[in-house]
């Protein structure tokens, strides 16, 4: 099971990657809206903010937060840690349901490029 430091470790190198991102990737993750990663076997919580193409301002809260981000993700550390690592394809995880997003439509089609 991954720990709360390799789920935080996983979501900085998933950020750096945007970062660093050109083109379609750049421009998908390019929107201004909230977004949540909770982590279901360590009931935890990553909430931040996906902005100009960088993930910001990331915090861990206990449990379910009160607020709802306007992008959620919701998996296990070990999926979270397999997934940015690519040892785990968003699209068949997804499709599974061992990773769910849940997001606006339009969100949706803009991120499927980033996944």
């Amino acid at each position: 099971m991954a720990t709360i430091q390799e789920c935080r470790s996983a979501l900085d190198r998933l950020a750096a990657n945007l970062a660093d991102a050109e083109g379609g990737v750049r421009s998908a993750a390019a929107m201004d809206r909230s977004l949540s990663c909770r982590i279901t076997d360590l009931d935890v919580t990553f909430v931040g903010r996906l902005s100009g193409g960088r993930i910001e301002d990331v915090t861990t809260v206990p449990g379910t937060p009160p607020d709802k981000a306007q992008i959620r993700l919701t998996m296990s550390g070990d999926d979270l840690v397999a997934l940015v690592g690519g040892e785990l394809n968003f699209a068949k995880a997804w499709g599974s349901g061992r990773v769910k997003l849940q997001a606006g439509l339009r969100d949706v089609l803009r991120l499927r490029s980033l996944l």
